[in-house]
């Protein structure tokens, strides 16, 4: 196995795409009883669904911390 070295913004990103994960089964979880005319889910269902934008977000910030630290380095 190879070793990978733990860059700037590494954990960051891969907070924010579990996150991502879990918003999107979330949102996908909220939608089916609108497709098949059962009940409403909670609304605590649909701030779930919420995570992935946050999700989204702390992604980005990880990218931009880890292009900004690779700038820094190679200066």
């Amino acid at each position: 196995m190879s070793e990978q070295t733990k860059g700037a913004g590494d954990l960051l990103v891969r907070i924010g795409a579990i996150t991502f994960v879990v918003g999107a089964v979330a949102t996908i979880v909220t939608v089916i009883p609108f497709l098949l005319g059962t009940t409403r889910l909670p609304t605590p269902a649909y701030f779930v669904s919420m995570l992935m934008g946050l999700g989204m977000l702390l992604a980005l910030v990880g990218l931009l911390r880890a292009a900004l630290a690779q700038r820094q380095s190679s200066s």
